[in-house]
């Protein structure tokens, strides 16, 4: 359960930067809205995000992996649909912008994750 919340907060902290770096997305409301959309986020990469990349396979593989990143801008663009349904505003202006956000969430993501470790990794219980 630990896991989760660290991975949530670390999706949370990624989603944030993003929003404050990235000039075309914004979020209209609280700091709670981030946590909301986080977690939409990580449901959605979870559930989704798998079968996205199971279905566009060949195209990973032609680009050398360079396809994920599409699939990253969809799931962004989705996390916002989402928000915005469920009135939590996080606005994408478009693609370009949705692609740039998706670069800062999964690199402050991957940097967040080396400081960040598990420590019940390593353990055997």
């Amino acid at each position: 359960m630990i896991k989760f919340f660290i991975r949530w907060m670390i999706n949370a902290a990624a989603l944030y930067v993003a929003v404050l770096v990235v000039p075309g997305i914004e979020l209209r409301g609280d700091w709670t809205g981030i946590l909301w959309l986080a977690l939409i986020s990580g449901l959605l990469n979870a559930l989704v995000r798998p079968l996205l990349k199971f279905l566009t396979c060949p195209l990973i593989i032609l680009t050398l992996g360079l396809f994920t990143i599409i699939i990253n801008t969809g799931m962004l663009i989705l996390t916002s649909k989402i928000g915005q349904a469920l009135g939590i505003g996080l606005t994408v202006d478009g693609f370009w912008q949705a692609l740039l956000g998706s670069l800062v969430i999964s690199i402050v993501s991957i940097v967040l994750s080396l400081f960040i470790r598990d420590d019940s990794k390593g353990k055997k219980n």
